[in-house]
This record gives structure tokens, C-alpha cells and sequence, in this order.
């Protein structure tokens, strides 16, 4: 067994995130592990945020984002809000700079206790989501599942919040939707040579929406920060909301999303402790720690 590494089980708004501290070690999380620990009803998760030493001056920590099946994501702004709140807790900082795979993101704890992502700049450029075809107009693109003459599902908005997100705009009850069923084809669709997180939205108010989502690499979630971001953007796009709006996730809880007038998304949640223990990196065996959650409040 490699040497175990802490970690603590968290949740933002109910998506499962586990938080893994691989600071002073050149260890990295394998996809076996990562595999082993999302196959655990115990460790299940739909991202582990493995937090590495810096890569770049300036910065707090590299992030890496691994999804339930192995594979690696470039943002997941849940996880984010929940690593904000274990090292602000551990260290006092309250500010924050992290480099992941997408690029650099800011953070902070706000005085409510309330976490703030600056998610960078979306991204609408067919090359840049990226889309296999080429689309001039990435507000509504050309497809569709279900028959020709009646789709159930067509002309999403697709955008990137450092990783690719199709949104499909509805009119009635986004549960009304198998999306275990059309999930998993939309996410492997040969337009999407990266897959793709598949949204189901609908518009509540011109500050509100509603979404469903289908996670890449993780399946059914009850929240995705990116895709209510991703989510957030498109609706202003194309005129069905303003720029700022609250965005209601599957467990009930809600995100607050701020387009800015640089562009810059910023999201605003909670995240929640549950417990902690250690891991190993390489194999996923875990143990979890004795101490009850109120030491850890």
C-alpha cells in the first residue's frame, strides 16, 4: 500500500465530491482508484478534487478534477466551492488562486459562509467547446434525439466552461425527461469528439432557471456547477433571461449565477462537510477517521 493520503467526503448542494490533500507528495490518484472509490456507496462520488502543490507562482494549489469513471475534467465549480471551504477552514486564507487543467480559477469565502467561483470566460466558438461540425451560431445548433418529424430533445445551445456543456431548452417539467436513457447517446454523440455534459433547462422567470444535467464522465447528478453556469450564460444569449440568475439543481438547492460585464461567470453556493479519513492513491482503499463531524465544525 503507497502511504495514505487525507481526504474528506463533501457535497455542494448534493452533487458528491470528494476532496483528497496531495500537497508534499508526488502522488497522483489513479483512474483505478478512482474507479473503486466511486463503486462504494460509502466513497461514491461524482468528482474527487485532488489538491496538488502549486504549479505556478502566484497560485494556491493545482487542482485536479477526476471524474467517477477515471477520466479527468477541466472544471467542476461545486468541487471548487467545496475545496474553498476545507482549506479556508484549515488555514484561515480566505482568498484563493487555483490552476486546474482549464486554466487558473479565483475563489473565496464570503463573510455569510457562502462560496464564490470566478468560473473564467465561457466559451461559444465551435473549435473552442469543441464540436466536431462546424456551427457559426452556437445558441441553437442541429440536433436532436427522438423521431425527425417529433424530436423529444432538439436544438441545444452548446457553450465550454473549460469543458463542453449541451444545453436543451424546454417548455414544461424538466423531470418529465428520461435522462438516464438519452443522457449517456447525447454524451458520446460523434459531434461531441471531447463528450459532453447534456443539460435539460427551462426558463421559471428572467432571474430563474431550472436544470437537469447528465454529467460527463459521472452520469445523473444532483448538481453541476459548469452546466448551471453553461446553463446561466445561454439563457441570457439568447434573450430568455438577464445576466444574472438563480439556477435551481435537482437536490432543491440554488446556485446564483452572475455573467459580468468582463464576461467572467461567477457562482455562488454552499458546500457541506460530511466526514473525513485517508485513501490510497493508488488502489482506493480507505478508512474513514473517528473523530465525529462536530470536531471538524
Amino acid at each position: 500500500m503507497t502511504h495514505p493520503i487525507p481526504f474528506a467526503r463533501m457535497n455542494g448542494l448534493g452533487n458528491e465530491i470528494l476532496v483528497a490533500d496531495l500537497r508534499g507528495t508526488a502522488m497522483r490518484i489513479e483512474p483505478e482508484a478512482a474507479r473503486a472509490l466511486a463503486g462504494r456507496d460509502e466513497t461514491h462520488f461524482d468528482q474527487i478534487m485532488a489538491i496538488h502543490d502549486p504549479a505556478t507562482s502566484g497560485t494556491f494549489a493545482f487542482v485536479r478534477i477526476i471524474n467517477a469513471d477515471g477520466t479527468e475534467a477541466g472544471a467542476c465549480g461545486n468541487g471548487t466551492r467545496c475545496v474553498v471551504q476545507a482549506l479556508a477552514a484549515e488555514t484561515g486564507v480566505r482568498d484563493f488562486v487555483f490552476e486546474t487543467r482549464a486554466g487558473l480559477l479565483e475563489a473565496f469565502e464570503r463573510e455569510d459562509g457562502l462560496l464564490t467561483v470566478d468560473m473564467g470566460l465561457p466559451r461559444f466558438g465551435w473549435r473552442d467547446i469543441p464540436l466536431a461540425d462546424e456551427f457559426a451560431d452556437t445558441r441553437a445548433i442541429e440536433l436532436q434525439i427522438g423521431p425527425i418529424d417529433a424530436p423529444i430533445l432538439h436544438s441545444p445551445s452548446v457553450a465550454s466552461m473549460g469543458n463542453p456543456h449541451a444545453i436543451f431548452w424546454v417548455a414544461d417539467d424538466v423531470w418529465s425527461y428520461a435522462l438516464d436513457r438519452f443522457g449517456p447517446i447525447l454524451e458520446n454523440h460523434p459531434l461531441f469528439p471531447d463528450r459532453a455534459n447534456i443539460s435539460i433547462a427551462r426558463v421559471t422567470s428572467r432571474q430563474a432557471l431550472e436544470i437537469r444535467t447528465w454529467e460527463r464522465g459521472a452520469g445523473l447528478t444532483k448538481a453541476c456547477g459548469s452546466a448551471a453556469c453553461a446553463a446561466a450564460v445561454s439563457a441570457a444569449r439568447t434573450g430568455r433571461t438577464g445576466r444574472t440568475v438563480a439556477v435551481t439543481v435537482p437536490a432543491g438547492g440554488e446556485l446564483l449565477i452572475e455573467w459580468r460585464g468582463d464576461d467572467h461567470v461567477l457562482m455562488t453556493g454552499p458546500a457541506e462537510w460530511e466526514w473525513s479519513g485517508t485513501l490510497d492513491p493508488a488502489t482506493g482503499a480507505f478508512a474513514r477517521d473517528e473523530a465525529p463531524a462536530e470536531a471538524r465544525a
